[in-house]
């Protein structure tokens, strides 16, 4: 009689499923990796438990009752569910392996992500991203509440218990209306912001605050345009119309200077610029990953853009 209470073993269903599709018991010791005795025993208390015979012993063959023929799949379905759980769990200790959801800010997604995802397909065959676009505080405070796993910001965040990866360093190009006396200088001084109708992104943006720190670090007052956009893109279709100027970061430069007549001017030395980095929560216990992403995706831009990779002084140390 069959004990309700009896709850079948991992060790069990797979002896049954073995000797079930080996018909052999040597054989099916074999393929598990255990003892013919081991094997026998599993199986033997598996029955007991059940509380019905499952297979029919011979000194030659195997075979299965009526019982253990009905019972069979579900023994199988069984290993089955519990095989794809131990993956899963694997996949889920290893952030690289299935789904993360990866943040980028506005400056960053559209310029970067097409190499990105190509070359991660390539180098991460096992992750999937799901890409989630945003401003800096935005994405951060998703990271904070744990529906963000990574981001893709510019750094510094001054974001308690978040951690930094430094990716790589760029420089800010002075964007220009067509045929601007300035247009094709490589060593525009910052200070001739004063004089230029500065045109900046809404509230909120990195840049906005970036481009202001530019202006603050040259000593001048930034003489703002009237004209403000919510993306570099529109941003840059003023700068072409000849509502200001703006700064866009050199990696953007190809993408917008591609489908606008826009005119471009360097900064001398040292040119004012910024750096992009990887941030996830400190507690997340997935650091060692996540600078290996990091390391990735800054091999991934710098083969693509003009742009200096910063030494990771962390995974040099390992």
């Amino acid at each position: 009689m069959t004990d309700k209470s009896y709850q079948p073993t991992i060790a069990g269903l797979r002896a049954f499923v073995a000797v079930a599709e080996k018909q052999h018991f040597s054989s099916a010791a074999t393929t598990l990796g255990v003892s013919q005795s081991t094997l026998s025993q599993a199986l033997s208390a598996l029955e007991t438990g059940l509380g019905v015979h499952l297979v029919e012993r011979s000194t030659r063959r195997v075979f299965l009752t009526p019982e253990g023929r009905q019972l069979l799949p579900y023994a199988q379905t069984a290993i089955e569910a519990v095989e794809e759980f131990a993956a899963a769990a694997a996949g889920a200790s290893d952030p690289l392996q299935g789904m993360m959801r990866l943040g980028l800010i506005p400056t960053v997604a559209p310029y970067v992500l097409p190499t990105v995802l190509s070359g991660l397909a390539e180098r991460l065959p096992g992750l999937t991203l799901r890409v989630i676009e945003d401003q800096t505080e935005r994405l951060l405070a998703a990271l904070r509440e744990g529906s963000l796993d990574a981001a893709l910001i510019a750094l510094p965040s001054e974001a308690a218990g978040v951690t930094e990866i430094p990716i790589y360093d760029e420089d800010f190009v002075l964007a220009l209306p067509p045929g601007h006396p300035l247009s094709g200088k490589r060593r525009v001084p910052p200070t001739a912001l004063a004089q230029l109708p500065l045109l900046l992104l809404d509230e909120g943006h990195c840049l906005r605050d970036q481009a202001l720190d530019v202006c603050r670090k040259a000593g001048v007052r930034a003489e703002l345009a009237n004209t403000r956009a919510a993306s570099l893109a529109t941003a840059v279709q003023c700068v072409t119309g000849g509502l200001g100027v703006t700064l866009i970061p050199q990696s953007a430069v190809s993408v917008e200077a591609a489908r606008s007549r826009l005119g471009l001017a360097q900064f001398a030395t040292p040119r004012p610029g910024r750096r992009v980095g990887l941030v996830f929560r400190s507690s997340s216990g997935r650091e060692t990953p996540y600078r290996q992403l990091a390391a990735i995706i800054g091999e991934l831009v710098s083969t693509d853009q003009q742009v200096r990779l910063v030494p990771d002084p962390v995974a040099g140390r390992q």
